[in-house]
């Protein structure tokens, strides 16, 4: 079954093979579910023609995949080219919303650990 131009795998149950969409996650997946009627347990390949075109239809009414993956780009360019403090700090790659940056951003600044302890210690040797 596809959606939205991706592959939904049929030997997953739907309610964990609907979130490999982008926009659909666990609970918005078994609320499509619920809607259309179709157990949550159901595999792909056990879906009726059916049963895929209400679960399809409920699915795309929302905003997922590629019209999704628009908007917050467009989102965060708006940000950027009016310079709010957001949009400058998704330019220099750095945590968004008020993380700590001082010890916990090691993945979006990299793997740095910088102490003060390897200067001492040469201060200390001498």
């Amino acid at each position: 079954m596809r959606i939205a131009g991706v592959t939904i795998p049929d030997d997953k149950q739907l309610a964990y093979a609907l979130p490999i969409i982008y926009g659909i996650g666990p609970t918005r997946a078994k609320d499509i579910l619920s809607k259309a009627g179709v157990p949550f347990t159901k595999k792909g390949a056990d879906l009726t023609s059916d049963e895929e075109q209400r679960v399809r239809a409920l699915c795309e009414g929302y905003t997922i995949e590629g019209e999704l993956r628009r908007e917050i780009g467009a989102n965060v360019k708006r940000l950027k080219d009016i310079r709010a403090w957001r949009g400058l700090r998704h330019e220099r790659s750095l945590p968004v919303r008020n993380q700590r940056t001082k010890t916990n951003s090691r993945t979006r600044r990299g793997n740095v650990r910088k102490t003060m302890t390897s200067g001492r210690r040469t201060l200390e040797k001498t």
